[in-house]
């Protein structure tokens, strides 16, 4: 993780402020900056997100795995 702010901090600083959030992850693909990440988020909470982003991105796998799944049933 980046020590400093991020490509995109200003903002992942606006969602986190218009969510009244205690913390924001916002990534970027292929922004205006190019890819890239930003992070604001208390110390405590730091320690969380690896298994936070792995739950998320099981999530995601599953939910393409089962639209791949239903777009292949209703090609056939």
């Amino acid at each position: 993780m980046p020590a400093g702010p991020g490509k995109y901090d200003a903002e992942c600083t606006a969602a986190r402020e218009a969510a009244h959030a205690e913390g924001c992850i916002l990534i970027v693909y292929g922004g205006n900056r190019g890819s890239g990440f930003s992070i604001q988020a208390p110390l405590p909470l730091l320690s969380t997100l690896p298994h936070m982003l792995r739950d998320m991105a099981n999530e995601i796998e599953s939910s393409y795995d089962e639209a791949v799944a239903q777009a292949k049933k209703e090609a056939s």
